[in-house]
C-alpha cells in the first residue's frame, strides 16, 4: 500500500513563553493521499498560515511528525529540508508573484532550469500545463499584458513545473471575481488530479470548498473535519 503524500502526525506549533505562548496546533494530525484536493476553511487567525508553513517544511513544529511522500522530516537538516522542499512542494499564492520581464513560458520555465532540467525539456514542460491550464496561447506573453484569471493560472502552472507531489495554495482565488475563481479553481483541481499531486488549499471562498474531495478546520489546535 503506497504511502500518503502528506502526513502530520500530532503535530504540536506554538509561539512565545510563558503566559504569553500562543497555542496554534496541539496533537495535530493530517493525511492527504495522491491526488486528492483537501479544503482548509477557518478564521483568520486560527492558523491557516501556520499549518501550510509546516506542511511545506518553511517552519518546524515543537514536536510530531511531517512526511512527505513517506519521508519523514523531522530530524533533516536545513539543507535537508530545503532540498526536500525545491523537489516535492508546489506553492500557489493569493498574488501571483509572477516576474514581470519574462514571458509566462519563461516565468514557468525558469524552477525547471534551477533544478538543472534542459532548456528543450523545460520548455516542453512548460507548454505542457500552459495548455492543460487553457492558457498556451499566451505564452509569449507578460504578466501585464494577462488577465487576473490568466496570471493565477500561470502562477499554478510554476508552482507544477517540477511535478511536485504537495501542492499547497493559500487564498489562490483571493484577488478574482467569482467568474475567474470558478475557472482558476478548476483549472486547478484537473492538474491536481492529471498530476497526482495531494493538495491543500486554504480558502475563504465556501462554494469553492465544497468542490474539494474535503474539507478541514482547525479548531482547539486540531485539524478536524468541517461541514459547511
Amino acid at each position: 500500500m503506497s504511502k500518503p503524500h502528506l502526513r502530520l502526525a500530532d503535530v504540536h506549533r506554538h509561539y512565545g513563553e510563558g503566559d504569553r505562548t500562543v497555542r496554534v496546533l496541539e496533537a495535530a494530525n493530517l493525511t492527504v493521499e495522491s491526488g486528492e484536493m483537501v479544503a482548509l476553511v477557518a478564521p483568520s487567525g486560527a492558523g491557516k498560515s501556520t499549518l501550510l508553513h509546516l506542511c511545506g517544511l518553511l517552519e518546524s513544529p515543537q514536536s510530531g511528525e511531517i512526511e512527505i511522500v513517506g519521508q519523514p522530516t523531522s530530524k533533516l537538516s536545513d539543507r535537508g529540508r530545503t532540498q526536500l522542499r525545491r523537489s516535492t512542494v508546489g506553492y500557489v499564492y493569493q498574488f501571483h508573484h509572477l516576474l514581470p520581464e519574462f514571458t509566462a513560458l519563461e516565468n514557468v520555465v525558469m524552477p525547471q532550469l534551477i533544478v538543472g532540467k534542459s532548456d528543450k525539456e523545460s520548455a516542453g514542460r512548460a507548454m505542457e500545463l500552459l495548455g492543460l491550464l487553457g492558457v498556451g496561447h499566451r505564452a509569449t506573453h507578460r504578466p501585464a499584458e494577462l488577465s487576473g484569471g490568466e496570471q493565477q493560472r500561470i502562477a499554478i502552472a510554476r508552482a507544477a513545473a517540477n511535478h511536485p507531489r504537495v501542492i499547497l495554495a493559500d487564498e489562490p482565488t483571493g484577488n478574482l471575481d467569482p467568474e475567474t475563481s470558478d475557472v482558476v479553481f478548476g483549472a486547478l483541481k484537473d492538474l491536481i488530479r492529471n498530476e497526482g499531486a495531494a493538495a491543500l488549499i486554504a480558502t475563504h471562498n465556501y462554494d469553492l470548498a465544497r468542490r474539494a474531495d474535503r474539507i478541514v478546520t482547525i479548531r482547539g489546535g486540531l485539524v478536524v473535519a468541517h461541514e459547511l
